[in-house]
């Protein structure tokens, strides 16, 4: 089985303007994919790429030009410092869960399989989805499941999980789904439970405060000139990344000098409109469906 296939791959290479003696990072590895395309067009530069995740070593290329580094990418000023690899020429970050990932039953990712609820993207890492599960008060398990999931009836669904849990610990995918069955929207359940686990998986990896520390340190990094593409899958982290390129923050208007002039802006917004995959990309991989993609360029 295939480990990943990239998403928009070639809108994110010609994103990326790469120069042959250029520095890139890729700041998530996954399956290789991108950063072997960003390789091919090297020659005396070099790519660094992060991943936390130790089945990403599977793929990693034999090439002199490469470097991994096994952290979340919320580090990377520190490690590419620790390289001496500042400034840097290129960014590119694809924030979706590889299919690998989904496809290995027991990493409890995916709605398809019974296993233990754990989501981890570092296996190292003590807290687990199970955690939240059994953990969280009511209020707290709204609030990732309103957030993160979006889920319209996020109140009914936690006061459920609180009261299952009094009697039995909810530890597997398979109970989770039993316990919430009742609130599930029968028209798209699969759609449904996706945002669930959508929710559980960002709170377990702590996923939103670990984009806004990286898009802030890659304006740090980049050189003038320097590009920086995101590739999002859904509406929180694609407002993240449209905010932080139009106003150098996450939320509101950027900041003003006396005279109305804007400050403080470290991109210049190459993409007005988000870039999606194709009619052919999504019939040849349903997951790039959700992807939107946002450019910008270092001032």
């Amino acid at each position: 089985m295939k480990y990943h296939e990239p998403v928009l791959l070639k809108e994110a290479i010609e994103a990326m303007n790469i120069r042959p003696d250029g520095i890139y990072v890729d700041a998530t590895f996954g399956g290789g994919g991108h950063a072997k395309a960003i390789l091919e067009k090297l020659k005396t530069g070099k790519l660094y790429a992060f991943d936390q995740d130790e089945d990403a070593e599977k793929n990693f290329p034999a090439d002199k030009k490469f470097t991994l580094i096994k952290s979340n990418f919320r580090y990377i000023k520190r490690f590419m410092r620790y390289h001496d690899a500042i400034p840097v020429d290129g960014i590119l970050a694809d924030q979706g869960i590889s299919s690998h990932q989904i496809d290995t039953a027991e990493r409890g990712f995916s709605i398809r399989h019974d296993a233990t609820l754990d989501m981890r993207m570092n296996a190292e890492q003590k807290f687990t989805a199970a955690e939240i599960i059994n953990s969280y008060d009511e209020e707290n398990l709204v609030r990732v499941f309103s957030e993160y999931g979006e889920v319209d009836n996020a109140k009914r669904v936690s006061a459920k999980i609180v009261s299952k849990r009094q009697t039995k610990r909810i530890e597997t995918t398979k109970q989770l789904i039993e316990t919430i069955d009742q609130y599930v929207d029968k028209r798209f359940p699969s759609k449904y439970l996706a945002k669930i686990f959508q929710a559980l998986r960002i709170e377990v990896n702590d996923e939103i405060n670990a984009l806004k520390e990286f898009l802030q340190q890659s304006a740090q990094i980049l050189g003038a000139g320097g590009r920086l593409a995101v590739i999002s899958y859904h509406s929180l982290e694609d407002r993240l990344v449209k905010n932080f390129l139009r106003s150098g923050k996450f939320d509101g208007d950027a900041e003003k000098d006396v005279f109305g002039n804007e400050l403080n802006i470290p991109f210049k917004s190459l993409t007005r409109k988000p870039i999606v995959a194709s009619d052919a990309e999504v019939q040849r991989n349903p997951r790039a469906t959700s992807a939107r993609m946002r450019i910008g360029e270092k001032i």
